[in-house]
This record gives C-alpha cells, sequence and structure tokens, in this order.
C-alpha cells in the first residue's frame, strides 16, 4: 500500500494538528491518498506527534467494537495510573468526549467533544488528567486507542456520564444507551477531589 503516497514529498504529507479550548487536548487529522484501489494514510507518525504535542511513550495499544448506543465511560486512572490515550474510529463514527479533572486547571470540570470516524481518519489526543469516554452513534464501530500507562484496575474510576454540572450532549437519547453496571454508578463530580483524583 505505500505504494498510493510514493509520489508525495514529505511535507505534503504532515499531519494537521489542531489544539482544542482545553489545553493539552488535540485533534490530529492524518491526510490520506487515495486513487480507484482506496487510500494510503500515515496515521502516527512519531516524530509530527513531538513536534506539535509533545514526546508521549505510548506503552499499549487497545482495541474494543461495539453496537449503536453503546456508552462507555467517562473512565480515567488515578495517581500513577493515569493514562494519556491517542484514540481513532477505524469502523463507523462515535461521539468521543474528554472532560478536565485537573484540579487548578483554568477548564476543569469542562469537556471537549469531537465526532470521530472511519471516514474522516480524525483522532483525538487525551493528555493525563482527563476522564473519557464515547457513545456509538453508526450501527456498529471498531474503536482504536494508545495508552501510554498500563491498565490498573486497582485505580480505575468512573465519572457520571450523565453528571449535570457537565451537561454533555452524547447525541443519543437515554432510552437508546446501553451501558454496563460499572459505567451507570459512575461518581458525581464533587466526589472528585484532588485526594482521590491523585493528580
Amino acid at each position: 500500500m505505500t505504494n498510493f503516497a510514493h509520489n508525495f514529498n514529505k511535507e505534503d504529507r504532515d499531519m494537521n494538528f489542531i489544539e482544542q479550548y482545553i489545553k493539552g487536548v488535540w485533534v490530529i487529522e492524518p491526510l490520506r491518498f487515495g486513487d480507484k484501489r482506496g487510500y494510503f494514510s500515515e496515521v502516527f507518525k512519531q516524530a509530527e506527534f513531538d513536534e506539535h504535542v509533545g514526546h508521549i511513550d505510548f506503552v499499549q495499544d487497545n482495541e474494543s467494537f461495539s453496537t449503536r448506543g453503546v456508552l462507555r465511560g467517562l473512565h480515567f486512572q488515578r495517581g500513577e495510573f493515569s493514562q494519556a490515550k491517542l484514540v481513532r474510529v477505524s469502523q463507523g463514527t462515535v461521539l468521543d468526549v474528554a472532560v478536565d479533572l485537573r484540579h487548578g486547571s483554568p477548564t476543569w470540570g469542562k469537556h471537549v467533544a469531537v465526532e470521530l470516524s472511519a471516514d474522516t481518519g480524525r483522532q483525538l489526543f487525551i493528555p493525563r488528567g482527563f476522564a473519557h469516554g464515547f457513545v456509538v452513534l453508526s450501527d456498529v464501530a471498531q474503536f482504536q486507542y494508545k495508552v501510554d500507562n498500563i491498565y490498573a484496575p486497582q485505580s480505575e474510576a468512573t465519572l457520571c456520564f450523565d453528571e449535570p454540572t457537565l451537561a454533555i450532549d452524547w447525541r443519543i437519547a437515554r432510552d437508546d444507551m446501553l451501558l454496563s453496571d460499572k459505567d451507570l454508578k459512575g461518581r458525581p463530580l464533587e466526589e472528585l477531589t484532588p485526594g482521590f483524583l491523585g493528580f
């Protein structure tokens, strides 16, 4: 497949990095080069990521598959096990949400919501100190993400997906949502003190 991009100069193949209104959160738009056979896209380049976002040592790639209305989140890991994530969708469409839990941040308790889809190839980078979740808007979705820290079940926690002060528009009716028991028992924002979070 590398032949698809073979005739393009390096400067034509740079990704587009767009920092969001919450500092540290980035939308990343890889370029695609296609012909009648399909397309080629570089979805991650360490050098470009380091230049725009900063150096992150990703240690694991994860993948989930979900059907329409599945809502996963809002998840985070506490303390030393906090995770940064680089997320994308390789099939379908999701609404991806990141909530700033960094105490002292001017955007604490605010969120970014970005539609990610296989059609656009857009990605979202979420630094440490955020809760993260998504809801599936298409019939099915395959969701992939890199993390910079290992999964630590003893440190995992969940913020209420329907926390009133967040006022997240999930774009799916509540009756059409599918959630795990864990995600139905998320903590209210007021319980997420610096002592509990550890960051």
